[in-house]
């Protein structure tokens, strides 16, 4: 992308509304734009990042064998009231009446929804289990939306549910979403950590939440360092690795445990702030058994199927990963998600042999590759790359141009390389 041509309508100022370091930087960067209270439009260098985030997210699902649909973000009030949820649900529900008095609400999760088209299409025990999941915008009617994408109305998110024969099978899906989930993080480039959580709204007995450490966080955790260094792109096995996290120590400050906590190596502990991410829960029949699905078994009875739920907040995620990856200069993108991998600046606009080292870069880099064509002083081409924090810089002046020589900076570290262009474009592909 040519940034002369790009809808990229960066800030100089911050703007008085944004209160944390990812709503600044979010709108200096012109990735997002209010449209109202709690409600974002998302611009291309933003829409970038998120669909590289979801299409991580949507491999580790197929990976496991999870089935990808696109439920209605208008539900029917009907299979709420169903469920029991419709009048317990509270406020946070947007409620919406059509033309024919019919009750309808933008779904705020989808549990009911999905657990009658199962419901509808899934009789026999032979047919499964089954793991089906969106990545859908969802809507909750926060009293205080506030801290930009982390606390908005409107949200892009994973959500993914089980349905299992028994308890044994239920528990095998959870273990291998949380191997799943774990996999998803470090392929973004962040270290999430999984913490006991309470079920809430969604019910059941066991849940999971995914922290990742920034200032900001809601919450405060408590960790064994062992997570800093933990692989989940190694582990094969779900049962064993489901077994070391959960016995690993890690805690909200809602679930810590001081006893436990008094047991870890001081040169262990971990203690910071967390924001949540994700999370995962199982709550066996809860939903079956409340709407009426049952399937009838080997046995020729019925039964109700063991179910989960099992969430990701794409959106929120590009939030805070900035509050985790930023310094004051702007943001710190991982490499994996980043909008582009590389901005290209021309530092003197119009001189034949920097514009013609620059034009070969970026067709080398292709759609990689962010360039800077416009004619402005230096300063203000290092800063805005600074501020939209791509993985890599390269910097073309007329000096280096004429021996082809470029300055290869990286955003992460600030070291900057003087190399000839086509190592400069090894290192950037790399």
């Amino acid at each position: 992308m040519r940034l002369s041509k790009a809808l990229i309508p960066t800030l100089k100022e911050t703007p008085s509304e944004a209160q944390i370091a990812s709503h600044r930087l979010m709108l200096r960067a012109g990735l997002i734009r209010q449209m109202a209270s709690g409600i974002y439009a998302w611009l291309p260098a933003g829409l970038r990042v998120l669909t590289k985030i979801a299409d991580i997210v949507r491999e580790e699902q197929d990976r496991i064998g999870a089935q990808e649909v696109l439920m209605p973000t208008i539900q029917s009030a009907d299979l709420w009231r169903e469920s029991g949820r419709y009048e317990a649900y509270g406020k946070e529900m947007l409620r919406i009446t059509d033309r024919h008095d019919r009750e309808l609400l933008y779904g705020p999760t989808n549990e009911e929804m999905i657990t009658a088209i199962v419901r509808d299409n899934i009789k026999s025990y032979r047919d499964l289990p089954q793991m089906p999941y969106h990545i859908q915008w969802k809507f909750r009617d926060e009293v205080r939306p506030r801290f930009g994408v982390l606390r908005g109305r409107e949200f892009l998110m994973k959500d993914g549910y089980s349905f299992d024969l028994d308890f044994d099978g239920a528990f095998r899906t959870y273990k291998s979403i949380m191997l799943a989930y774990m996999r998803t993080f470090q392929r973004i480039g962040i270290t999430a950590i999984p913490m006991r959580a309470d079920t809430g709204a969604i019910g059941g007995d066991l849940s999971h939440e995914f922290h990742i450490l920034a200032p900001t966080g809601e919450s405060g955790v408590f960790f064994d360092a062992a997570f800093e260094t933990g692989d989940a792109l190694g582990a094969t096995d779900p049962d064993a690795f489901y077994e070391q996290m959960t016995t690993t120590y890690a805690a909200t400050d809602e679930k810590h445990d001081e006893s436990a906590w008094a047991q870890i190596p001081p040169e262990r502990k971990r203690e910071g702030r967390g924001i949540e991410v994700g999370q995962i829960f199982y709550f066996g029949t809860k939903y079956s058994k409340a709407m009426n699905f049952a399937v009838t078994g080997a046995d020729g009875q019925k039964f109700y199927p063991e179910m989960g739920s099992y969430g990701i907040g794409v959106s929120r995620l590009v939030g805070a990963i900035i509050e985790a990856r930023h310094d004051e200069a702007g943001i710190i993108w991982p490499q994996a998600i980043a909008p582009w991998r590389a901005a290209i600046l021309n530092l003197r606009q119009g001189d034949a042999t920097t514009d013609t080292l620059c034009e070969q870069l970026y067709q080398a880099l292709g759609a990689d590759a962010l360039y800077d064509d416009r004619e402005e002083r230096a300063g203000a081409k290092f800063a805005e790359a600074d501020l939209m924090g791509l993985p890599w810089q390269l910097i073309v002046g007329p000096k280096g141009a004429a021996k082809g020589m470029v300055e290869l900076k990286h955003r992460a570290t600030g070291e900057r390389f003087e190399l000839p262009a086509d190592e400069a474009l090894a290192k950037v592909r790399a």
